[in-house]
Parts: structure tokens; C-alpha cells; sequence
């Protein structure tokens, strides 16, 4: 099954790989990427950002893993402390890797990192209103619908609305 865990610098080479083989197949889903996103130089100075922001403590960036091999990417983002212990959660798994349940685990997770090790008190996600896939995602880890964001990112060169979800931890 999938497991997650920090991502880091000697993951770069592969992450360059599953960008460039799954562009077409992420681009419904994901903002407009430039050309250098899919290259080398890109995808360190994206994990170099990442690993800044964990260094900060506002984000946490992990790689999903199957078989110990990286197939996709999960974040926990905007980590917000003080009254609100909050944050947004983001992810995506291979084409190749697809409807095996290993996005599903890799939520799981994460939900047990930012809840037990964080000590947030609350996750969002969001996904674009026709992607049921990911929903089922969320709600196989007890999200809830909270509602729906009108233009609330912009995804494939345009504004899209979005469907919130939110877990809140049970501890008090």
C-alpha cells in the first residue's frame, strides 16, 4: 500500500519524471504551468520553496510512495497557528498510479500528521466540482462538505469554482 513521507532534494529527478509524463493528464486540475516547471531547475526551486516553507512551519510537503517508489505528491499548506490551527491539504497521484486507493492512504496519513503530530485542529480541501474522484477521496477520510467557493482558483487559465471540505480533529 502507499505511504508518505517528507519530500527531499534527491526526490527531484523522479518528481521531474511523473510532472513530465502526467502534464496532459494534471492540467484539468492544476494552474497553468510554465515550460520550466516540468525541468530539473523547476522542480528543485519548487521543492526548494516547499522545504523553506516546512522549514517556517507553514507547510508540510511530502511525497506519496507505493511500493517505495514516488507516484505523486500530497501538502499540507497554509498551516495556521494560534486560534484557528488550521490548514489546507493538496494532492495528486500518477495517472499510472491511479485507482489503487493510494491517494485514499496517503490522506489517511497526513490526517494523522497534522492532527496527532501538528496538533491542528482542522484540514480543508477543496476539489473543482466535477472531480468525484477526489471527492470520494475526502469523504472515504470523514471530510465533510462545507460548501461550494465560487471562482475560488484559478485551474487550467481559468477562475473555477470549487467544493470545500473540512475535517476537524475530535481531540479537544
Amino acid at each position: 500500500m502507499s505511504s508518505t513521507r517528507l519530500v527531499t532534494p534527491q526526490d527531484v529527478p523522479v518528481l521531474v519524471e511523473l510532472t513530465r509524463v502526467n502534464r496532459d493528464f494534471l492540467a484539468p486540475y492544476e494552474p497553468v504551468r510554465p515550460d520550466d516547471w516540468f525541468t530539473v531547475p523547476g522542480q528543485r526551486a519548487v521543492i526548494e520553496a516547499a522545504l523553506a516553507g516546512y522549514q517556517h512551519g507553514t507547510t508540510l510537503p511530502h511525497v506519496i510512495l507505493a511500493d517505495g517508489r514516488v507516484v505523486g505528491r500530497i501538502t499540507l499548506n497554509e498551516i495556521v497557528r494560534g486560534p484557528v490551527q488550521s490548514c489546507s491539504l493538496g494532492y495528486w497521484v500518477s495517472a499510472a498510479e491511479n485507482g489503487r486507493g493510494l491517494a485514499t492512504a496517503a490522506v489517511r496519513d497526513m490526517i494523522g500528521t497534522a492532527f496527532a503530530d501538528l496538533g491542528l485542529h482542522r484540514l480543508q480541501a477543496g476539489t473543482l466540482l466535477h472531480n468525484t474522484g477526489s471527492q470520494r477521496v475526502l469523504e472515504r477520510n470523514g471530510f465533510t462538505r462545507i460548501g461550494v467557493a465560487p471562482k475560488y482558483l484559478k485551474i487550467a487559465g481559468r477562475w473555477q469554482d470549487h467544493l470545500l471540505f473540512q475535517l476537524v480533529s475530535d481531540s479537544e
